[in-house]
């Protein structure tokens, strides 16, 4: 029979030279870093960790890939980029890819992880949230003082025949609203939830499941939940006042709030056009909604500028300076956005292509076990680098995606770096600083 070859792609010219390129290189890796994702997990041992909080109750004659090997797989996957289970089909093959996992044959195929993904309970679920929230105990080597607990929820947009689907007119589109649970930078909770469920649903359960847990570690720590105007409920507000947890919480105006704060606002309004410049005012009163329990100190921000006039209210349980508790605290829940776009964008959490609901959920934490470990890799190996601020993106294209060589043999698999890479140097740092007795 004829030998078959695949004709050189042609892709113009250099000077006198024809360039033409092919897929014949053989073992050249394209995600070369991805062994640094491999010494991070190891450090902390994450996939571990979930791998025994999940189980496996599969018929063990017929395992051939452990639950760590397919959750390390998978997890490595989304922090390179691949959040298509079907991009395993290719990648199972891939040397570098298998040395990451641990195995020295093929790894994981698309089929495997569908029914890993489809395969998730209730039970596991609530487990993997126990690591998430074990990995950030552990990454404390000292017990704090306080801990800001930011609740925030987001859209994750639906296209197709999911379970649950609902229309939420404020996204225009069918939808889920995952409910995310930050402490700086670290996720402790992401729970998915139908978009019919009013924003603050399961908030105060899944405080008090946390609160517990910080408690235990940290018998003596101070805890403060900061939120938007959708999470300052009554039977949120009465039931963080009797755990014991702070709060600061957007208020949703209304009149009675500007009525309240209608002289300070005249008085802003004045300065505005006397000075012609943005002018601003914070101050505070006491106030109970009819459907609250009793009074609580509520603080105004008001600014009057070229626009118009415009007014922010927040209630909060603590004590101090009100321009303070506004400006330093509670506009610092900006940040918790930040580290929702990159747990969703950069880490594909809003992948929720599965029909059955429990199956999008465990999507949505295995971007999430995809985020830690890459808070764990900057925390770990990047910190007085040019990386240690740097977003997943970031760290993706400039640490773990460029090519490697790879050579392996009974002895020994040995990767070929890019001898030309500009961060040779920062790789090398990285892989000595998570090489190193803890």
């Amino acid at each position: 029979m004829p030998k078959c070859t695949q004709r050189p792609l042609q892709m113009g010219r250099v000077g006198r030279r024809v360039v033409q390129a092919d897929f014949d290189g053989g073992a050249i890796a394209s995600d070369g870093g991805v062994t640094l994702l491999r010494l991070c997990d190891e450090r902390v041992g994450l996939t571990r960790a979930a791998a025994k909080a999940v189980g496996d109750e599969r018929r063990a004659g017929s395992v051939v890939h452990g639950m760590r090997e397919l959750l390390a797989q998978r997890v490595y996957g989304l922090c390179c980029g691949w959040e298509d289970v079907s991009d395993h089909n290719v990648l199972r093959r891939d040397l570098v890819w298998q040395t990451a996992v641990g195995r020295a044959d093929e790894l994981g195929s698309a089929a495997t992880f569908s029914r890993l993904e489809n395969g998730a309970t209730a039970r596991d679920v609530w487990a993997l949230h126990g690591v998430l929230l074990e990995q950030f105990v552990a990454s404390r080597c000292t017990a704090p003082d306080e801990l800001v607990l930011d609740v925030d929820a987001t859209h994750m947009p639906l296209h197709g025949q999911q379970e649950r689907a609902h229309f939420n007119a404020h996204y225009d589109n069918y939808c889920y609203l995952p409910l995310y649970v930050f402490c700086g930078q670290d996720m402790l909770a992401c729970v998915l939830r139908p978009s019919w469920r009013d924003p603050a649903s399961v908030v105060s359960a899944l405080i008090k499941l946390l609160a517990a847990r910080l408690r235990r570690a940290w018998p003596g720590v101070r805890l403060v939940v900061r939120g938007d105007s959708g999470f300052s409920r009554p039977k949120v507000l009465r039931r963080l006042d009797a755990w014991g947890i702070d709060y600061v919480l957007g208020v949703q105006k209304n009149p009675t709030l500007e009525c309240n704060s209608a002289m300070a606002a005249l008085e802003v309004a004045d300065r505005h056009r006397a000075s012609g410049a943005k002018e601003r005012l914070i101050g505070e009163f006491t106030y109970a909604a009819r459907s609250w329990n009793r009074e609580r100190r509520v603080i105004a921000r008001l600014e009057h500028g070229p626009l118009g006039s415009d007014a922010r209210f927040i209630v909060t349980s603590l004590a101090g300076e009100a321009a303070e508790l506004y400006e330093r605290l509670y506009c610092a829940r900006g940040e918790a956005e930040n580290r929702i776009k990159e747990a969703q964008l950069d880490l594909f959490g809003r992948r929720g292509s599965c029909h059955r609901y429990a199956a999008n959920q465990m999507r949505l934490l295995l971007a999430a076990l995809a985020y830690t470990l890459m808070i764990q890799l900057r925390r770990l190996a990047l910190v007085g680098t040019e990386l240690q601020v740097a977003c997943t993106a970031t760290i993706r294209t400039r640490l773990l995606k460029f090519g490697a060589a790879v050579l392996r043999n009974t002895r020994r698999v040995r990767i070929m770096l890019a001898s030309e890479h500009p961060l040779r140097a920062l790789f090398a740092t990285a892989v000595t600083r998570l090489t190193a007795a803890p």
